[in-house]
């Protein structure tokens, strides 16, 4: 049994309040069902703010992460973050978590960019803590990164046992992880440099260790993708300026009609159902949200 299409829009900001107003309420009424933000220091808007502002202006479309890096705040002042935000959207909150996207950022912070199974091992922590944080009227925890002493957990969120979380990795241990706690996982595919030798798992393998991990909570598991490289021929003109470079160059082109057949076939084949697009494909991949939605 396959979960229905959910579609949302990745965007790292806009210049004013009216364009991000405007944004938001425009996805809102192509039927696009979140708005999700980045979190990195060179955004235009940092996310708490701005994903409140766009529940604030809009009615049923759902807001959140994509993601926020675990090791830029303390899981407990996270959970209260998310928990405020839930509760002042009317549960339209979802929590995206990751264990950092790159150094560059890092850097600029001057923290320290500590390997893949220390940054993991932390996220692993937060999940437990942010956890407690919703379930539990006081939060205790020690671990061997974070430590949390008679913590109360609110305010309490509305949406039950709390916001949905969603984890996104292309490595083994964070996909066992997240297939075991979280409730929305992107198994990814790393790309990599023709000619460097470097390999990586297929897609068909991650989707194993997550059943594996996910035992009888897999069918309940939302399996999400980016689709930034689809370029919709016969909607409306698409500006691929925002996209990475290397990502780019491999773009998709397709009809609408083309296109729900490759999201149908992705989703028997992988089960992909709630799948995310980047803000300068909104208007060129409207005609497929609306064929696709809620199906």
């Amino acid at each position: 049994m396959h979960h229905p299409f959910r579609f949302g829009i990745v965007s790292a900001g806009a210049p004013s309040r009216e364009a991000w107003i405007t944004l938001a309420r425009r996805a809102e009424e192509l039927g696009y069902a979140s708005l999700l933000m980045p979190d990195r220091v060179g955004t235009p808007l940092a996310p708490f703010a701005a994903l409140a502002a766009a529940a604030e202006a809009t009615t049923t479309l759902r807001v959140g992460s994509h993601v926020f890096a675990n090791d830029y705040r303390h899981p407990a002042m996270l959970a209260k973050e998310a928990a405020t935000l839930d509760l002042l959207s009317n549960g339209r909150f979802e929590l995206g978590l990751g264990a950092g996207v790159g150094q560059s950022d890092y850097q600029q912070m001057g923290l320290p960019f500590e390997s893949a199974g220390t940054r993991v091992g932390r996220v692993e922590e937060a999940l437990h803590i942010i956890k407690q944080f919703f379930t539990r009227e006081v939060v205790n925890f020690s671990g061997k990164y974070y430590t949390v002493t008679d913590l109360r957990g609110m305010p309490k969120s509305v949406q039950k046992p709390y916001p949905p979380i969603f984890i996104g990795s292309s490595g083994k241990r964070l996909l066992t992880i997240a297939a075991r706690e979280a409730d929305r996982i992107a198994p990814n595919v790393m790309p990599t440099r023709s000619g460097s030798g470097a390999a990586d798992a297929t897609m068909e393998d991650k989707i194993a260790w997550i059943r594996d991990a996910a035992g009888e909570r897999f069918d309940r598991l939302e399996l999400c993708q980016t689709i930034f490289s689809i370029a919709i021929t016969d909607s409306q003109s698409l500006n691929m300026a925002a996209l990475p470079q290397w990502l780019s160059m491999q773009k998709q082109e397709m009809t609408t009609e083309q296109a729900v057949t490759y999201l149908l076939e992705q989703r028997e084949r992988y089960g992909f159902s709630y799948l995310q697009v980047f803000q300068g494909q909104m208007e060129n991949f409207a005609p497929v949200v609306a064929l696709l939605a809620g199906k």
